[in-house]
């Protein structure tokens, strides 16, 4: 049986604009605590998702976590496993879950368009059995499924895909391109010792501005 539940805040909101009685088919419609074959297909073939946790104090972030197609691994129909690759150094998602470990992930297709939430409890491995999946990853994060829901797609814009991002890492070597970012001249000196003095291989250095202005017109190499 899932573990979803309403609060009495949404349940008041419920009875305010009459879809409690709605609210509560949901729950034997859309929610669920297996994968479906169709859910399996959807991450199967996904590139991205939104990964939401909280901190100790409940304080809540949401990150974007993209990769090849399939980089979110389905272990059995209530496990999932995705990658940690290099990112900003923050590690702010992963030392919540960490602590707390109440995630959730929302999955988007643009081009159908589709959508699905999960929510799991989620932890960091290094077992090596599994981080090995993903070439270029630092560990992994397994996801146990404590809910699934499948919404409709109103108000998703329909939007045509263009091209995966330059930086996912090779799928064999897990080697990756240096980003954009990490050229920049004030944090050479605070970049972890594997990334030091790579910036004059890829075009030397750049102001914070200069990678700026790479973001803002769209430059791939930003």
């Amino acid at each position: 049986m899932h573990q979803f539940t309403y609060t009495d805040a949404a349940r008041k909101l419920q009875d305010r604009f009459d879809t409690r009685n709605l609210a509560d088919a949901e729950l034997a419609v859309i929610v669920h605590d297996e994968l479906s074959e169709p859910d399996k297909g959807f991450i199967s073939t996904a590139e991205m998702f939104w990964l939401a946790s909280v901190d100790h104090h409940g304080s809540p972030t949401v990150s974007y976590k993209g990769g090849a197609p399939g980089f979110v691994k389905i272990l059995n129909d209530r496990t999932l496993l995705f990658p940690n690759y290099d990112g900003n150094g923050m590690y702010y998602s992963m030392g919540n879950i960490a602590t707390t470990s109440n995630i959730g992930m929302l999955f988007m297709a643009f081009d159908r368009p589709a959508r699905l939430r999960v929510q799991g409890k989620a932890t960091l491995t290094d077992d090596k059995a599994l981080v090995s999946k993903f070439p270029g990853a630092q560990f992994a994060i397994q996801v146990h499924i404590t809910a699934l829901i499948t919404n409709c797609p109103r108000y998703i814009p329909r939007m045509q895909r263009m091209e995966p991002s330059r930086y996912i890492p090779d799928p064999v070597t897990g080697e990756q391109h240096i980003p954009g970012w990490k050229r920049i001249d004030a944090i050479q000196g605070v970049l972890p010792k594997r990334d030091q003095n790579k910036a004059d291989t890829v075009g030397g250095l750049i102001t914070m501005d200069q990678w700026g202005g790479m973001v803002a017109d769209g430059n791939p190499l930003a």
